[in-house]
This record gives C-alpha cells, structure tokens and sequence, in this order.
C-alpha cells in the first residue's frame, strides 16, 4: 500500500526492505530520523555511537562479520569520518555497506555549505542521490547491490529538502542476506605492501563504475517537445526544473553523481542545441561535462551559494515564477532563542557578568552568542573548543587566563571533546573547561549519548560518569554545579579561574523539554516593587518582556526555574509561595545521572 513519507523515512524503509542488519549513526540535521525511523524495525540493530568516526568504522565491521550494515551523518559528520572512509575503499566489503550522508544547503543548521560531492570523488566510492521519497527508497536497495557488486562502501547523499520533504513511496518486503567471514590479510590489512596493491583495484573499480554509469536507470534522459535546450540536473535541482519547465526541455536526471557518465552525457548534448547544469554549491557536474568536451553553462547563470528554489531557477532562465499562496500579512521576525528554563542561561549570565573570553563549540548551547548575553565568541567544530582553549591560552603566556573558558555539552565532549581535554592535561595549560550537561543530545532532538544511561530505544544501556572521567585523564579539579543556582556558578568560575591548573566545571541540570522534568510554578512581577531596572532582561529569556516600563512575565512560557529572582535587587519577582527567594527545582542529586528507566522512558514516547 501506497503511504507519504519522509525522505530519512524512506531510507529507513530502504534499510529494512535491503535486508541491513546493523545501524549505527551520530544523530545531525538534516539526517538524524533516518536512524530514528530505522530503529523502530526489530530486525535491524541499531544505536547511537559517540560520534561518526566510530560509527563508520562500527559499520564496516558489522560488513566484515557478512551482515549489510548502515551508517548515518550530516554533512560535517562525513568530514570526520573521513579517516576510515578513504581506507574502506580499498579494502572493500564483505557484506554491503551504506553511509548516508544528508548536506544541508542554506545552512538551516549547520556551521558550513558542504558538497559532500567531493568525499565521494576524493575517496573513489560511489554516490548515489535520490530526488524524492520513492527514490531514497529505491536507491538505498540498489545501493547494497552496488556495493556488494563492485566490493565498495557505498555513500547515499540525502540534502535537507529530500531528507524533510514527503512524498508517495511504495513499500515493498524485507530480503536478508547473511555472508560469513573469511580471514583474508591482503584485503582487510591496509599496511602499505597491501595497499600499493590494491589502488589499482580501487581505479579499475572506478572505471567499471563509470560503464554502469552509462546504462544503469539511476540515470535517465526524459525527452521533452523542445530539443533547443537541454539540462542536466541532480536531487532537488530536478525537481525544480521540472517544476518550472514541465516537459517542454529535455532533462538528464543524474542518480549516479561519483562516477559520472561519459558518453550517456555526450550523447545527451548532441541531440540538443545548448546544455544547461542545474547543481546546488559547487559545479561538479557542470566541471565533468567541460572536462569530457561537452560545452554547458551552469554557474554564470546560477549561484554558487545557497539553497535553490522553483523561483531561482525560473528567474536565472527568464521563465515564469512558480505562484505560492502567500499570508495576507508578514511574518513576524522571531529570532532563534534559548528555552525559557534553559539551564545553560544561568551560565552563560555569569560568565557574562565575569568577563570572560568563552570559546564555544556545537550545540543548542551556541545561542549564548545571541544577544543579550553576548557570550560566546568562537564556534567551529565539534569538540572544536576544548582543543583552542588549550592552544589560546598557550600562547597567552598567562595573560588573560583568569577569564578564559570553553564550554562543550556532554554529547560533544563525548563526541569529541575528550581528546581536547586529554589534551590539557597532558600539556598542562592553565584551562577551564565548562561541560553543560543536559542529560541529553539536545540540538537534534533529545538523543541519547553515552552520559545518560540509556541507548535509541530508551533501555538501560551503559554511562559514562564524567566526574570520574575527567579526573582519570588527569584533571585533579572537577566541580558540579547548578545552572539555576547562580551564587554557586559564580564561586565556581571565580575559583577555578584563579587556580594555577586545568579545571573542569560541569554544570548540570537537565534540559527543560525532557518529559520526566518537573517544573516549578511559574513566577510573578510584584508591579509595585518593580522599578524597570531592565535587569532581568540581560538572560534573555523569552518569558520575560517590558509593559509600559515594568517587566512582565508569560506564564504560559515560565517554567519556574528562579534565575530571574536571583538577578532582581528589589525582590519584585514573587515564586508561587509569595517569596522572592529562588526556589530550585529539584537539588541537584535527585536529577543526577541516575533517572529511573520509568521516567526517561516517557521521554521517549
């Protein structure tokens, strides 16, 4: 029976119909529900690992045990990867092997473009990239058979339109396939002597790649009533060719982008009069066909940046815009924010307050650089901070230590934080380190990671005890404190930043949307008291707003957490027991890493 689903749904079906046996990802927008849908199938495996490099290489190994195996990342995730990706390709396969990767043109949540085009290219391993739900299906079955075929891991390049947009998809039913191992060193040992010998093997792979290239269905030629132009086009960029020009162009639909088509491409030129190359970022296919001797214009009339639309590509052509219904009136502007309760405000509000230089790294928690705190100034990569704090302070001679920290959260610390922090210790700068631990994996939608306890179905699973962990690397001063309570945050910067070695500072309080949270009533201005200081407005908070120069509170949005009693010096914020005391929610053992399965299960439903 025909259904709708999404992009990463359609893959996951892909999965299980293609008979895959083990999944192991990193969750990251655009490609985290892949992994997600794919879990709710008994007879696939699958898990969250610390990070993508471990989950590629978890991958391969499940492939080498002969069962088809699956791993899943964004576009960033690949880059580090990429170590195990470039070495799998000579080794090959046992049983098919499938890494997904999703790019996330436009940047809806990424720190970068990247056209994941060109770790597919450099490492020599086929791409495949559907246009649509049906054939993130299809093409996740035919990667397996790729794979197992030319003896290769096989990259399926998703984008975040394909990955979370729905169309029709036709189910079909599971095939399982089980291989064994067999010990064989010169394949699976890549120590030099082995790996001269297998790039050759890897090139002439890539040549058989290319004469599929030019008959396989991934790549089709539709026909149009106008043979003047024709376009070549990929993944969304069909369908918003075909969006704006129906079936008046000939298009060249290329499924297969790594290795490219020669003659398929040639011959697509020679029946028009002009080829046009519809590719979002970099010219990839648009380079291919001027390298073959195929005359094509693509970048001259298309963006080289940014997501394309049906409109884009009907205004570089000088079509027709596609019409879109349109709100009467405009949206208000509604700038990304916090939770209101976040437990990483109180933090940031205090490392604000003590002028600190922070150094920042991936996660919801990279908001503290918004206004009004002001407080991050450097984001780069996962784990990223730890490493350049180690490196700014070094060279800081000891100047400006004393105000210098990075915050990490603990799903990226455990992705790749710790080496950073080892690090430290090893080298022994003066650092602070701040994990903000919220109990979960919270940009992407509350996964689990190795500091909760729990794994992707929400089962007892194993937990990293970061106290213990940061102390066995040898950081001999790692404090706990509580977010909400922004007395304690500030005794613990100021003494840890004037001591004369690496500290850790975890601050934990879990994330205000998990479900097993219990919130506090929320709080009230006493309008009276109140006299417009504005300074419970410096956190940020969306509960908070000014009304006719007093400071109003939403109780539809306050949870209660007390942070702005604490900043007020006329007690006008009054909790629901009349106090203008602060009460914490929960001290700080009773949502220490121990929940029960009961409650965190509920966060899971």
């Amino acid at each position: 029976m025909k259904q709708l689903m999404l992009g990463n749904m359609a893959v996951a079906r892909g999965l299980y119909e293609a008979g895959v046996c083990f999944v192991s990802s990193y969750p990251g927008t655009p490609s985290t529900e892949i992994t997600e849908e794919a879990s709710k199938y008994d007879e696939i495996y699958c898990e969250w690992a610390p990070n993508e490099k471990v989950a590629m290489e978890a991958a391969f190994g499940a492939s080498l045990a002969g069962r088809r195996s699956f791993c899943g990342m964004k576009h960033v995730g690949l880059n580090v990867a990429a170590d195990p990706l470039f070495t799998m390709s000579y080794i090959g396969v046992n049983a098919g092997l499938v890494i997904g990767v999703a790019d996330d043109a436009g940047m809806h949540s990424s720190q970068n473009e990247q056209d994941s085009r060109h770790h597919a290219i450099a490492s020599k391993v086929p791409m495949l990239e559907p246009s649509d739900s049906q054939e993130a299906l299809e093409f996740t079955r035919i990667a397996y058979e790729i794979s197992e075929k030319f003896d290769t891991p096989v990259m399926l390049k998703m984008c975040t339109r394909v990955s979370h947009s729905q169309s029709v998809v036709e189910p079909g039913s599971r095939t399982e396939k089980k291989g064994e191992y067999v010990k064989d060193i010169a394949k699976n040992v890549m120590v030099p002597a082995n790996a001269i010998r297998k790039h050759p093997v890897v090139e002439a792979r890539t040549a058989a790649l290319t004469e599929y290239a030019e008959t396989t269905p991934l790549n089709r030629i539709e026909r149009g009533t106008d043979s003047k132009m024709g376009i070549i086009a990929d993944s969304t960029s069909y369908q918003y060719v075909k969006e704006v020009f129906g079936d008046k162009v000939s298009v060249l639909k290329i499924g297969l982008v790594n290795p490219l088509p020669v003659k398929l491409i040639r011959d697509f030129a020679a029946e028009v009069e002009s080829v046009y190359v519809v590719e979002e970022l970099d010219p990839v296919i648009e380079n291919h066909c001027r390298v073959i001797g195929v005359e094509v214009k693509g970048k001259e009339l298309l963006p080289i940046v940014g997501e394309f639309s049906q409109n884009l590509v009907a205004e570089a052509f000088g079509g027709k815009k596609v019409e879109f219904r349109t709100l009467d009136t405009p949206i208000p502007v509604r700038p990304p924010a916090m939770c209101s309760g976040c437990p990483h405000r109180g933090m940031f509000y205090e490392l604000t307050k003590n002028k600190c230089t922070v150094l920042g790294d991936i996660g919801c928690y990279t908001l503290g650089a918004a206004a009004p705190l002001n407080a991050i100034e450097t984001c780069l990569c996962m784990g990223g901070s730890v490493s350049s704090l180690h490196g700014f302070n070094k060279m800081n001679g000891g100047n400006g230590n004393e105000h210098t920290v990075c915050v990490i959260g603990d799903s990226t610390f455990m992705h790749s934080g710790m080496t950073g922090l080892a690090n430290i210790a090893y080298n022994r700068s003066n650092s602070t380190v701040i994990i903000l631990d919220n109990s979960i994996t919270g940009m992407t939608g509350h996964q689990q990671n190795p500091t909760t306890g729990y794994n992707i179905k929400g089962d007892p699973a194993g937990r990293i005890n970061l106290e213990a962990l940061c102390r066995s690397m040898g950081i001999e001063r790692v404090r706990v404190v509580d977010p909400y309570d922004l007395k304690a945050v500030d005794e613990a910067l100021k003494e840890e930043l004037a001591a004369d070695e690496p500290s850790v500072i975890i601050s934990r309080r879990p994330c205000v949307l998990l479900k097993y949270v219990k919130h506090e009533k929320p709080v009230v201005v006493d309008q009276d008291k109140c006299r417009g200081c504005k300074s419970c407005m410096k956190i940020g908070c969306p509960s908070i707003s000014f009304r006719d120069g007093k400071a109003h509170i939403d109780e539809t949005l306050c949870v209660g957490c007390g942070v702005c009693q604490q900043m007020c010096a006329f007690e006008s914020i009054i909790n629901a027991k009349g106090s203008a005391k602060a009460c914490l929610s929960a001290p700080l053992s009773q949502w220490d890493l121990d929940h029960s399965n009961e409650k965190q299960g509920g966060s899971q439903e």
